[in-house]
């Protein structure tokens, strides 16, 4: 009787584990919801920001990280820390960053850069700002106009190619703008 109980028990319990098998394997077949897609492997980027006067850290600058990676595009933004560095570790590899920096009192940089490496590092040198450039002021005795001025070269003791049989044109008056 006991042999009888104890196959009926055995014979019921391999079926159950056949009938959950199938039932599991039945569920890998049907896929629900979305296709699962695996990130693209990523790129630890540091970047380290100093004065380019004395190469100090500028701490608490702001440093943007503008992604485009096959159409998708999303940015971030970081902060340096008291020794100018900022570190972000989930660029894509293989994808175009426009690194932007804005610092209080320096001039901002910009730059684009490829990201094709595991680990990449840049040192950023922040300029302070300069005086705007004005076509109203006399810029090293020129008249303002820097493209208009020719360069002296290495020739300049030789005569120009003047035919001899015409006199030379007179030189043009210097226009320089009135203000009213």
């Amino acid at each position: 009787m006991f042999s009888r109980r104890f196959q009926r028990y055995l014979t019921i319990t391999v079926a159950l584990l056949v009938m959950a098998g199938l039932s599991l394997t039945a569920q890998e077949k049907t896929r629900r919801g979305r296709k699962y897609k695996p990130p693209p492997p990523t790129s630890k980027v540091e970047i380290t920001v100093v004065r380019a006067s004395d190469s100090k850290p500028i701490e608490n600058a702001a440093v943007i990280f503008h992604v485009d990676m096959d159409g998708d595009k999303g940015n971030m933004e970081l902060k340096t820390n008291e020794d100018g560095k900022s570190v972000i570790d989930v660029l894509p590899i293989g994808s175009i960053m426009r690194l932007q920096i804005i610092a209080k009192g320096f001039q901002t940089y910009g730059q684009d850069y490829k990201i094709d490496k595991a680990e990449m590092a840049f040192d950023v040198k922040m300029r302070r700002p300069t005086e705007q450039y004005s076509i109203y002021k006399d810029h090293d005795g020129k008249d303002g106009n820097a493209e208009t001025e020719p360069d002296k070269d290495q020739d300049s003791d030789k005569q120009p190619d003047v035919p001899t049989d015409k006199p030379a044109p007179p030189p043009a008056p210097e226009s320089k703008p009135q203000l009213k």
